[in-house]
């Protein structure tokens, strides 16, 4: 049982609602416990090939860190877990693909959890921001360094100098979204997106998903393409390795077991 947090199973599918609307979705340290539990049973159930995240309500995905919390507590530094911001933001052993659908206000740690994230679709009235110059901070779960990485410099340090809001449009040329959509269509785009991703043998796309990722902190291309990445080579081994070439052959639907 979760207070914080709901979940749902759908086939591969897993849905994560942060479930704090009353506080904009904003994290807690136990909010943020109990989302880092949640995505420890999503890396280890072997029938959960793909998470989608999001926040209960209209107004906002996540205002991110709970300052009003972290205010009645004192003004302590605010401790999250070894996983990081909702469990994400530092996860870096995860192969499976998690998409943030964002609804309304991604605000420092929610667009850090966002940026986390592998694909990002967002509905129309969706703000995303790097707030924390403006109240004495930094975007330190990870967003001063992923932003750069996935928009390039000049345009990262557009958002992380000023704190200016970005809404889904920009984003979107900016290239940190993926898809913008109307409000009412948010989820089922985010379960489009999962559904396609489904439809693939879940080694391939964990593989792909290692190989890209720990790819970029190669020292070049060659680097690159010659590392060594265990989900490729579990994938090399595996049934499906073997039944996706069949199944074309036969012109038939693969049958994917992740194994």
């Amino acid at each position: 049982m979760t207070e914080f947090c709901e979940t749902h199973q759908e086939g591969r599918i897993l849905t994560v609602t942060i479930n704090r609307p009353e506080r904009m979705n904003a994290l807690h340290p136990p909010a943020n416990a109990e989302l880092a539990a949640v995505f420890d049973d999503f890396v280890s159930n072997d029938d959960l090939w793909v998470a989608v995240i999001t926040g209960a309500g209209d107004r906002a995905f996540s205002a991110g860190n709970d300052l009003r919390f972290q205010a009645e507590e004192g003004g302590a530094a605010v401790r999250t877990p070894s996983t990081g911001f909702a469990g994400l933001t530092s996860r870096f052993d995860n192969s499976k693909p998690v998409i943030a659908a964002v609804n309304g206000v991604a605000m420092g740690g929610g667009f850090e959890i966002a940026l986390a994230c592998d694909l990002i679709v967002a509905s129309e009235n969706a703000i995303f921001a790097l707030p924390e110059p403006r109240v004495g901070l930094a975007a330190l779960a990870g967003g001063v360094h992923r932003l750069p990485r996935q928009i390039g410099l000049k345009r990262a340090m557009g958002m992380l100098l000023t704190g200016r809001r970005v809404d889904a449009a920009e984003g979107l040329e900016l290239g940190f979204v993926n898809e913008v959509v109307e409000a009412d269509e948010l989820m089922p785009a985010a379960r489009r997106w999962a559904d396609q991703i489904v439809e693939c043998a879940p080694l391939s796309v964990r593989g792909s998903k290692q190989a890209a990722m720990q790819g970029l902190e190669a020292s070049g291309l060659e680097a690159a393409m010659s590392g060594r990445y265990d989900q490729l080579s579990a994938m090399a081994r595996s049934e499906d390795f073997i039944e996706g070439p069949r199944a074309f052959a036969e012109k038939r639907p693969p049958r994917w077991t992740g194994k």
